[in-house]
């Protein structure tokens, strides 16, 4: 068949199943060629790659990823997709498709199956309700990655990338940047997609560092710390530890500070991440 990414052929399939998108889902499918070959660029996927896709929608994606890969496994939480999937993927015989929420999904376990334990290629539009839950899971739960491209509202994408001091840089821009180099590689406007989302997106690669760029000895603690630093951005880095749920005293933070020669009236979107990794460290050795 021809392929989905002609918007004609999206529509007939809409009115050949009597599709309704569900809100839910956060559905909004790609129908631009040029996004397509984008993302399939920046991504980086040869004959040599399993893919894992995410929210495959109708196929449109999946279907120049089938092209592009040895293999792509296609996830998919909407039933109602999966007979239509079942059609328009007909052609290739390196897809396989799972009706399952990505969340619920042994992701390092489908990786052992399909690729014997060697990093996979995360491709994904994804829905903007659920943006950071799967890319912080993909992360946190170690999966063998060589990076996650996805389309995510605008926003979120510059986040991702932001530096210190930027009215965007928060929790999720020292979390993204911790276990990946970020890069914008595209902005897509509204008209590229079925229906018409609400608001500009972007297209951004993750590409998973070897090694992190800093060490730390409590990973989790660390982002403890992140958090609270952020959840009350106007106020000073020591009232919003102090005050976060942490179990640390006013008296180990100032004297953290102290010994990193911050100022006390620091805000979090001061600190770099190199320094959220050494105040971590310091009121670890503090709180002993």
């Amino acid at each position: 068949m021809e392929k989905l990414s002609n918007p004609q052929v999206t529509i007939e399939t809409i009115k050949k199943y009597d599709f309704a998108f569900q809100k839910k889902f956060g559905q909004n499918f790609l129908i631009d060629s040029h996004v397509l070959d984008k993302i399939i660029a920046a991504a980086g996927v040869t004959k040599e790659d399993v893919v894992l896709e995410i929210g495959p929608g109708f196929g449109t994606m999946t279907q120049y990823l089938a092209e592009a890969a040895k293999e792509v496994i296609a996830v998919e939480i909407d039933k109602t997709l999966i007979p239509i999937l079942h059609e328009t993927l007909a052609d290739y015989d390196n897809v396989t498709i799972i009706n399952e929420d990505i969340l619920k999904v042994d992701i390092a376990k489908l990786v052992e199956e399909k690729n014997g334990g060697k990093p996979i290629k995360v491709v994904a539009n994804l829905p903007y309700y659920i943006t950071t839950p799967i890319i912080m899971g993909l992360f946190e739960s170690h999966v063998p990655l060589d990076n996650i491209t996805v389309m995510v509202q605008k926003e979120v994408a510059q986040r991702m990338q932001a530096g210190p001091g930027t009215k965007d840089y928060g929790a999720l821009s020292l979390a993204v940047q911790f276990y990946a180099e970020p890069y914008i590689v595209a902005n897509v406007p509204p008209n590229c997609f079925i229906p018409r989302p609400g608001v500009g997106s972007a297209v951004i690669r993750l590409t998973k560092w070897e090694n992190p760029p800093i060490a730390v000895k409590d990973e989790s603690f660390m982002f403890s710390l992140i958090r609270a630093s952020f959840n009350q951005r106007r106020k000073t880095l020591q009232n919003s530890l102090v005050n976060g749920g942490i179990q640390i005293t006013k008296e180990q933070v100032v004297e953290a500070l102290e010994q990193m020669e911050l100022s006390p009236t620091v805000r979090g979107e001061a600190l770099t991440l190199e320094e959220f990794a050494q105040l971590s460290d310091v009121l670890c050795e503090c709180r002993k």
